[in-house]
């Protein structure tokens, strides 16, 4: 049987003893599709480390792709297509985990004229030859011949965001972080406010127009009476009242509301009360990407809007910064470019040189820089092993240092919308973290971007003590 042609076995050309089989390699994907089909988001069937020792994980596995893979051989290859399947006899005799790989294998046992039906032998095999499976499957075989091109199945795309949980249980698991909120004059920010409370990350400290607050928390209906809440007449007023109570060390964090980023970094940056320090503020996105095997910094997309060299130097250290909090401790920081050679025609590509020379010299410290890298040479080893590219960071990209603030912010949306990531964005530089999120982030991105804060703000406290 070719593979772009499926055929099946009639009734008559079967003959007793005839066998067809299929092989499947079971992954923690086969067990997220399942729930996604099914709904069952039983921790014993979809959380990995929950079933690393669980008989119901191995059960479910059973039934999924045990008799789902007899149901493929029965449906594909005898009798094939044409089979009506009447009902099937089971008994599971060994455990089966992630990373098995089952044969499953039918044998016509029995056929009856009457009614064109065949009774199949099952038998459910690992890699080291031990019968899992074995059972009885009662069909109804073709009687007319069917051969057809084999339907293409569908590309689909299962999610999860380990990492970025992980991060959200670390967060949660310490004391909450006093936080002043900018301007939560609208449902979202003061939303993502009272869920980072109840998530036990933060102790907010809301601060804008009473009425209009106390307003929107009557619409979502939140309670806030136990909440510390300043008057400020408007998105500026509050952006200084929050950078005061931090420069007075009220609050550790500050996350931003309904009000513009330039509002409020106004008052960050203001030069004799703002919150500057000897290190450029920068933005970053932590990327909790689904298709790629570590989480993935993006940097800056959001304050730099064309960094020069100089200024750059200090968004990558403090990406790496960022990175050692998270416990990765050499991160690969690609300088991405559209191009992997330098050319006098792109100052990105000039850039990129001079940052991994100026690592070299101990200018930039605690990462491995490689650039000019595109994008898919920094994330994908298998596009730079075809363009010859040797680098011990191509392919396995920590940190992406983008040229400027458009490509950096096109990049993470895309990845957020087109990708499935997850995403916090974080601003670093200052005397306190910054929580900047965007409209149009999800409920979970608001909630990841305090977590991330929250790790900041506490790991810049344990290195002042």
């Amino acid at each position: 049987m070719d593979d772009f042609f499926i055929e099946n076995r009639t009734f008559d050309e079967m003959i007793v003893g005839e066998t067809a089989s299929l092989s499947h390699t079971v992954t923690q994907r086969d067990i997220d599709l399942f729930a996604v089909a099914t709904g069952d988001v039983n921790p014993a069937h979809v959380d990995p480390v929950y079933a690393e020792t669980d008989m119901f994980h191995h059960i479910i596995i059973h039934g999924m792709w045990g008799a789902g893979l007899i149901s493929a051989v029965l449906g594909t290859r005898l009798p094939g297509p044409g089979t009506i399947y009447l009902g099937q006899e089971l008994r599971f005799l060994h455990p089966v985990s992630i990373g098995d790989t089952m044969t499953a294998k039918v044998t016509v046992r029995e056929k009856k004229p009457a009614k064109s039906d065949v009774t199949f032998d099952c038998v459910c095999t690992n890699q080291r030859g031990e019968t899992v499976i074995t059972g009885t499957a009662y069909t109804r075989a073709p009687t007319v011949k069917v051969r057809r091109p084999r339907v293409s199945l569908p590309y689909v795309r299962v999610g999860r965001h380990d990492g970025m949980r992980a991060i959200l249980d670390r967060a949660a698991s310490g004391t909450p972080v006093k936080t002043a909120v900018v301007y939560p004059v609208d449902a979202a920010s003061l939303q993502a406010a009272v869920d980072a409370a109840a998530a036990g990350l933060i102790v907010p400290v809301l601060i804008g127009p009473a009425a209009r607050i106390q307003a929107v928390a009557q619409s979502i209906k939140a309670d806030i009476s136990t909440l510390r809440l300043i008057g400020a007449a408007d998105g500026c007023a509050a952006a200084e009242q929050a950078v005061a109570l931090a420069r007075k060390g009220e609050v550790a964090l500050l996350m931003k509301g309904d009000l513009h980023t330039e509002e409020l970094m106004h008052a960050v940056v203001a030069p004799e009360t703002g919150l500057r320090t000897a290190r450029r503020i920068s933005h970053v996105y932590l990327m909790d990407v689904p298709d790629y095997s570590r989480l993935l910094l993006i940097t800056d997309a959001a304050i730099n809007i064309a960094p020069t060299l100089q200024e750059k130097v200090s968004i990558v250290q403090n990406a790496i910064d960022l990175a050692h909090m998270l416990g990765i401790v050499q991160p690969c920081v690609a300088i991405l470019a559209a191009v992997e050679t330098v050319s006098s025609k792109m100052r990105s590509t000039i850039d990129a040189a001079a940052l991994c020379k100026m690592a070299d010299r101990g200018q930039i410290t605690g990462g491995l820089l490689d650039g000019p890298l595109a994008f898919d040479n920094a994330i994908n080893v298998a596009a730079a092993t075809e363009k010859g590219i040797v680098s011990p960071v191509a392919g396995r990209a920590d940190i992406l240092v983008v040229p400027d603030l458009e490509a950096g912010n096109m990049l993470a949306k895309q990845l957020s919308f087109l990708a499935g990531a997850e995403a916090a964005g974080i601003v670093l530089g200052a005397r306190v973290p910054i929580i900047l999120t965007s409209r149009a982030d999800s409920a979970g991105a608001r909630l990841a971007s305090c977590a991330l804060a929250v790790l900041m703000a506490r790991s810049v406290v344990a290195v002042s003590a």
